[in-house]
């Protein structure tokens, strides 16, 4: 394992998770000992911020809701700040194990950008109709813009080494579908080594899903222009003195 969990900081976006964000923390303090947990509290309307902190995370709160990408790009700022190695993306409704933390860690030995993917082989979670069908063309497109194999561009499991956090930290994208699409090929173009890990997905522990089966066709339209937007836009170079 390329870096010790002392120096990883694992970023928990939150909008309106008081129902799992709690068991959450609890469970990666449980099983990653010695990990800082901050919890981006996303301009919740519930009391996310507070139960989060008396479960024993940092939190730091949005003055209002800008979106997991945004969330995502205070905690890579933070990250950047306070000297981490690692900073890995974790959701707060409980889907993602924190007990596969250790596996993407140790990709980081030989990439700077670890997916933990959903679909190869680990676990039973299953996407079917559009949805499914426009995240295989993404992962198609993708592996070509990235130059390795991926099968799972979407997911929100993520361990970012410190060039990663070094890019991330000022350019992290906001817009819908930014934080997994649009980021891949920001790093991609701006020089990042991109691996992926198999992981299981679970059920959310609390709250409500991002996503509706009822709402693919728009999922899928807008995936398609969340891509071409990012190929449209000018590369992004890493600021090494940000890791200073």
């Amino acid at each position: 394992m390329p870096f010790d969990l002392s120096q990883t900081l694992i970023v928990m976006p939150a909008f309106n998770e008081e129902a799992s964000v709690a068991a959450v923390v609890a469970e990666v303090y449980a099983k990653l000992p010695g990990v800082t947990c901050l919890v981006v509290d996303d301009g919740s309307t519930d009391d996310t911020a507070r139960i989060a902190k008396e479960a024993g995370a940092l939190v730091a709160s949005m003055p209002f809701n800008m979106g997991v990408g945004g969330a995502l790009r205070l905690g890579y700022q933070f990250a950047r700040d306070n000297g981490f190695s690692v900073a890995v993306q974790i959701d707060a409704d409980g889907q993602h194990d924190p007990g596969n933390v250790p596996s993407l860690i140790a990709a980081l030995d030989g990439a700077d950008l670890v997916i933990g993917a959903r679909f190869s082989g680990e676990g039973d979670y299953e996407v079917r109709g559009p949805r499914r069908w426009a995240m295989n063309v993404l992962s198609t497109v993708l592996s070509r813009v990235v130059r390795t194999r991926l099968n799972d561009t979407t997911s929100g499991f993520k361990a970012a080494g410190p060039r990663a956090i070094a890019l991330f930290a000022h350019s992290f994208p906001a817009e819908y579908l930014g934080d997994t699409i649009e980021a891949l090929v920001i790093a991609a173009r701006g020089g990042l080594r991109v691996a992926q890990v198999p992981t299981s997905m679970r059920p959310r522990a609390g709250g409500q899903p991002s996503h509706n089966p009822l709402k693919a066709a728009v999922y899928l339209a807008r995936a398609f222009i969340a891509l071409l937007v990012a190929l449209m836009r000018p590369r992004t170079a890493i600021k090494e003195t940000a890791t200073a």
